[in-house]
């Protein structure tokens, strides 16, 4: 099929959109402070605590967590360091990165995203990756679901930097039914999967998050990182469809069938999946986005 030209189409990099936005490269020292110590091997759950002590929002946000119905504690947390005990470091590391890329991205006119939806179907994608990672018997399925929660970081900064660009790749990728990654290499001159890959890389973020979210639509790819941008692939596609409907109208003709092979998924686990993520779906996003908790 032919491309249509589009008026003012660009041909820009993905490292040119991230130094457009250099207020978002470096992430809050509250996050790279908490990071710092959980990855240190002499730290303890005290000194990640007394790290988090310094600052009252992650503090009243973590103790708002602990005591969701998503992490189910047996009695009220009241402490910090209590929060930090039940929710363990990864979680503690994963909740303080949620919150403070939420925190960055506040600003983005409501005219080009809904940032509520945006999250609620983000937490969703996540849910989905580490069921389908815990589905593969994956080793450390948590970094499958913050990996995917963050899949589609690349479109904040594209809407932020390019946004008229952005918008007409969406009407053109509707009008001509073509996967929207193709027609904003054409129109911008990268797609979102790469403007993501190149946030985190910014952010020194895992190397297996880095390679999921620039292959996430060819996951074959990714070489050897082909795994992680399978579950990805698989997660993101699924995201958007409603079991509601029953397994028999589910559309799975969008999947690259190599994803099916590199993971060992089959069409026949994707209704009990689906399930599972929205049960799970209202407390998660009340334990990672409280500010939506309305939606559970």
């Amino acid at each position: 099929m032919e491309v249509p030209h589009v008026i003012g189409s660009t041909h820009t990099t993905p490292e040119e959109l991230i130094s457009q936005t250099t207020e978002l490269v470096s992430l809050p020292d509250i996050y790279v402070r908490i990071k710092a110590v959980i990855y240190d091997p002499d730290s303890t759950m005290t000194d990640v605590a007394n790290v988090l002590s310094h600052d009252p929002a992650i503090c009243a946000r973590m103790l708002q967590v602990a005591n969701s119905a998503f992490f189910g504690a047996p009695s009220k947390v009241e402490t910090i360091k209590a929060a930090v005990r039940l929710l363990g470091t990864e979680q503690v590391h994963n909740l303080v990165l949620a919150a403070t890329i939420t925190k960055s991205f506040s600003n983005i006119p409501d005219n080009l995203i809904s940032m509520e939806d945006f999250w609620i179907n983000s937490v969703r994608c996540g849910l989905l990756a580490r069921l389908l990672a815990e589905q593969c018997n994956a080793a450390d399925s948590e970094r499958f679901f913050v990996g995917s929660l963050l899949h589609d970081m690349g479109h904040l900064i594209m809407y932020q930097t390019v946004p008229d660009e952005s918008q007409e790749a969406l009407i053109l990728a509707r009008q001509n039914n073509r996967p929207l990654y193709m027609v904003e290499r054409d129109v911008i001159g990268c797609d979102y999967g790469q403007v993501g890959s190149q946030l985190m890389q910014s952010w020194n973020f895992p190397e297996n998050w880095v390679h999921a979210v620039r292959y996430q639509n060819e996951p074959a790819a990714a070489q050897n990182f082909s795994f992680d941008a399978s579950i990805m692939h698989l997660s993101v596609r699924l995201k958007d469809m409603d079991i509601a409907t029953g397994a028999a109208a589910l559309d799975l003709t969008g999947i690259d069938p190599l994803a099916w092979e590199i993971t060992g998924i089959s069409a026949d686990m994707v209704e009990p999946i689906l399930t599972a993520a929205d049960e799970q779906l209202g407390s998660a996003v009340e334990a990672f986005f409280p500010e939506y908790r309305q939606y559970s």
